[in-house]
């Protein structure tokens, strides 16, 4: 397990700076519908929150992965907030507006920080939505009994599996890809099961980040005792070639562990998942788990 010794954060004031006048600009022009912005104290720190769609009920909440904040799901809040409140968060440990003051040092406080959010927004069943290592934060609030939660989306989520030399070798090709000329880095992209690589906006927004120091706790796999820990309705989207684990294995071992679990390998797609296939997932959240 690798435990994080300080808080990640910007190299520089000036680094800092740069980045959010690319973070606004890029948010202007992404973000679809009318919204309004919240900024949350929490016990690791301020989390910038947007919340769009109605203002009474339950929202779906939206937490990106590594490298990602609200701004990665801007496909999402308009047909998520077309009938349900929509709260999108900049995760702590990434690079966005949230302020991190504390080491995320355990699982109690990774996710502990996500129950602060909820509380704060007057959730009480919510549907948590979490991609990759977002996923991971969904499930940690859960272990720690975080409560306010109804149901849980995980898109190709972390924690089911060890993270493989696979997995590094296709997060650098990522890298890479991203400093390369818009057209190139687009062919790239569908050589290498990197969807997100089409994303322009997002792609200079990972840019300018560059000089954040991400610092974030990277737990072993959860046991099978873990997982049954979890009582509130859980789907699972895998992209059948993601680089992150093998599909079917995991789609095998929740198979067995959690058989109630909703559990779904999505075709023609990889870890890029949610930008692979938008539509898909945001029928998926609508949708689960039914009435």
């Amino acid at each position: 397990m690798r435990t994080p010794d300080r808080p990640s954060a910007f190299s520089s004031d000036s680094a800092r700076d740069r980045y959010y006048a690319v973070y606004d600009r890029v948010f202007g022009e992404l973000w679809p519908v009318p919204v309004d912005a919240v900024d949350v104290e929490t016990r690791a720190g301020t989390v910038r929150a947007y919340r769009a769609g109605p203002t009474e009920g339950d929202p779906v909440v939206l937490v990106a992965g590594a490298g990602g904040n609200a701004l990665a799901w801007h496909r999402y809040i308009e047909p998520l907030a077309r009938t349900r409140p929509v709260l999108a968060v900049d995760p702590l440990g990434e690079a966005g507006r949230s302020v991190q003051t504390e080491t995320l040092a355990n699982g109690a406080v990774v996710g502990g920080w996500l129950t602060d959010v909820l509380a704060a927004a007057g959730a009480e069943r919510a549907h948590l939505a979490g991609f990759s290592s977002g996923g991971l934060i969904a499930v940690e609030q859960q272990l720690g009994g975080g409560g306010r939660v109804a149901a849980l989306t995980l898109v190709d989520p972390g924690g089911f599996a060890p993270i493989t030399g696979r997995f590094i070798r296709w997060a650098t090709v990522g890298a890479v890809g991203s400093i390369l000329p818009r057209t190139l880095r687009h062919r790239v992209a569908g050589a290498t099961d990197h969807g997100e690589l089409r994303e322009d906006g997002l792609m200079e927004l990972l840019r300018a980040g560059w000089s954040f120091r991400r610092r974030v706790l990277i737990p072993p796999p959860y046991t099978d005792e873990q997982i049954r820990e979890l009582s509130v309705p859980v789907q699972v989207l895998l992209g059948a070639r993601s680089a992150l684990h093998d599909a079917r294995a995991v789609a095998a071992r929740l198979a067995d562990v959690a058989p109630s679990w909703r559990v779904e390998i999505v075709p023609g797609t990889g870890h890029s998942l949610p930008v692979e296939a938008p539509d898909l997932v945001a029928e998926r959240i609508l949708t689960f788990p039914g009435k």
